[in-house]
């Protein structure tokens, strides 16, 4: 019997924004981009599949992909035995909007658990909040649309105090508003213990090391574990 390689990875490379430039260049500060690999892989049919639909940090922009998150995910799912498959559909530098247009293509991968890791480049780049929030909401509707069975999870983001404290308090509150309107499991604060920690993060500040994605893991599993288990 053949070993079936279970995790999934599309990374997309498009261009690389510096950190530290002026402060006309918002997008600088936004979770950079990188160039497109997909793998093709054969699935066991009785398996379960979780797709992690995020930016950069899903997917783990500086590192192998073997080191982000996602895949540390697969890894504990293996050693537990259980029958999942991770699929990592982060794309470096994804708004909410750009997911949004995206999204049907990553739909025709059929999910039984979907984790919702966007926004963050709209709070780099001081977005209107009602556009995050409408997109946002637009792509939990449209992952219902295609499977209503299918259980979201909200990765819940905040982000620097650069915009100013009423926008960046709103922008807080944007993930756990949601969750709540939609019944959904919520991850509070996906880089709890890790933002602001310099020794894990990368040069730039904003991407984590591979210790620091070890902690996303399990700022992860914490939430995820209730569906799995």
């Amino acid at each position: 019997m053949h070993k079936l390689l279970k995790f999934r990875y599309f990374l997309t490379l498009l261009i690389l924004f510096s950190c530290g430039e002026s402060a006309q260049k918002k997008s600088d500060s936004s979770i950079d981009t990188e160039s497109s690999n997909e793998t093709e892989i054969e699935v066991d049919s009785n398996e379960k599949t979780i797709l992690f639909f995020g930016d950069s940090l899903t997917a783990g922009m500086g590192l192998e992909p073997e080191k982000a998150f996602p895949a540390l995910i697969q890894a504990r799912l293996d050693s537990l035995g259980m029958n999942y498959t991770v699929i990592n559909s982060g794309l470096s530098g994804e708004t909410t909007a750009s997911g949004k247009n995206r999204l049907n293509w990553v739909l025709n991968q059929s999910a039984d658990i979907f984790i919702l890791e966007l926004g963050a480049n709209d709070g780099l780049r001081g977005i209107p909040l009602s556009e995050t929030r409408k997109n946002l909401q637009f792509i939990i509707d449209s992952v219902w649309e295609k499977n209503p069975k299918t259980k979201i999870i909200m990765a819940g983001m905040q982000i620097p105090p650069n915009m100013g404290p009423e926008y960046t308090k709103e922008f807080k509150t944007i993930f756990p508003d949601l969750a709540e309107k939609n019944e959904l499991l919520l991850i509070p604060f996906l880089l709890e213990g890790v933002a602001g920690e310099p020794e894990l993060n990368q040069a730039d500040g904003i991407h984590p090391t591979i210790e620091g994605h070890k902690i996303v893991s399990e700022n992860t599993w914490a939430v995820l574990k209730e569906l799995v288990e």
